[in-house]
């Protein structure tokens, strides 16, 4: 909505701009511009009307650069307003606005903001080219595996079809830091490496209408998780052996719901513990962490559990572990793959269990370097 209302003020500050050119050149009589205004300062006034529509277009289409056309409508009009003072000194105030607009666009957009550093490391994670396999998932693949993963194997497709090597997800949903604190609105981004694990998770939510920007790194260098508000200012930079132990848990978890033929690693040892549930550890560099999985009688996975994920790491580098599940439901077909569109994330304090995020699945690519 505010994206919406900022496009709109351009669109109308452009055109308003359009009044100027039109004087200049004669196009028009305008009684409201008393003074006169030169050939080469109409043309300013121009450029100031095509600079605001085409940042208003861009705020829409091309989120990420259009500061840059907002800067430039800024300065040009301001340029030609100062040049028409008396006439047009009001425009000021438009200018003022937008320009706190466009600064905060390019705090949370441009080439220093969390989600520029997540579009760099997509493209540098994620190559555009990598040489294609032919090789499937073959009912022989599943054989070693617990019976109830045999079957959450199966029921998602992934018998016949090429193995997951990296996939895309989007989200939206809400978010709250306690049992009793108020539910933040999310939308998310994530980009998961099966072959190399890697996972980059970015995150635009609202906390009390003010934007909130939050940017989780799972690589060779451990995880770090880095919290901003409005863009700017830092409210948690956390990492160290802790949080990457921590987020070996999610990247196990993201492996389970969102590509089921990753179970197939040998990262992972199975442990069966009945018809409805498997036991698993995975093993990725210096961690192993373990999770309970649990089948319904159809055979979908509707709940991961586990122990090793904390809930509070201190400054220290010190973390308290706590169980951690994910229940799921609502499993629809996703391309080549039926997963579960929706999760929530709980803790299971002594005090009580309580959910503390709602995640929906809106989109789900696999392959996407391919």
């Amino acid at each position: 909505m505010v994206r919406i209302t900022v496009a709109l003020v351009f669109v109308i500050h452009g055109l308003i701009h359009l009044f100027g050119f039109a004087k200049a050149f004669g196009l028009a009589d305008m009684p409201q511009l008393v003074e006169p205004i030169s050939h080469p300062v109409g043309l300013w006034w121009l450029a100031a009307a095509l600079l605001s529509l085409a940042a208003s277009t861009a705020l829409i289409l091309t989120p990420r650069w259009w500061w840059a056309f907002g800067a430039s409508a800024v300065v040009i009009s301001q340029a030609a307003i100062v040049s028409s003072w008396e006439d047009a000194k009001v425009g000021t105030v438009a200018n003022v606005v937008l320009l706190v607009a466009v600064l905060y666009g390019f705090a949370s957009r441009g080439p220093l903001s969390l989600r520029a550093e997540f579009e760099h490391d997509v493209a540098r994670e994620w190559p555009s080219a990598r040489s294609s396999t032919h090789e499937v998932v073959t009912e022989g693949d599943l054989a070693s595996l617990p019976d109830p993963v045999q079957r959450y194997l199966r029921r998602c497709g992934v018998v016949g079809r090429p193995p997951v090597h990296d996939f895309r997800a989007t989200w939206t949903g809400r978010i709250r830091s306690g049992p009793a604190s108020a539910w933040m609105t999310f939308t998310a981004d994530q980009l998961d490496n099966v072959d190399t694990p890697r996972r980059l998770f970015v995150m635009d939510a609202r906390m009390k209408g003010l934007p909130i920007d939050v940017l989780h790194v799972f690589d060779d260098n451990g995880a770090t998780m880095r919290v901003r508000l409005l863009s700017v200012r830092s409210m948690v930079d956390a990492r160290g052996a802790a949080l990457t132990r921590t987020e070996t848990v999610t990247l196990f978890n993201d492996l389970c719901c969102l590509a089921p033929s990753a179970l197939l690693s040998p990262d992972i040892v199975w442990d069966a513990i009945d018809s409805g549930a498997a036991a698993a550890r995975f093993t990725l560099g210096d961690n192993t962490v373990a999770a309970e999985l649990r089948f319904d009688d159809s055979g979908d996975l509707v709940d991961f559990v586990s122990d090793d994920r904390s809930a509070v790491i201190s400054s220290d580098g010190s973390s308290t572990p706590l169980r951690w599940s994910t229940p799921l439901r609502d499993y629809a077909q996703f391309g080549p793959a039926r997963v579960a569109t929706k999760a929530e994330v709980t803790w299971h304090p002594e005090s009580g269990s309580w959910v503390y995020g709602e995640f929906e699945l809106t989109s789900l690519a696999y392959n996407v370097a391919s």
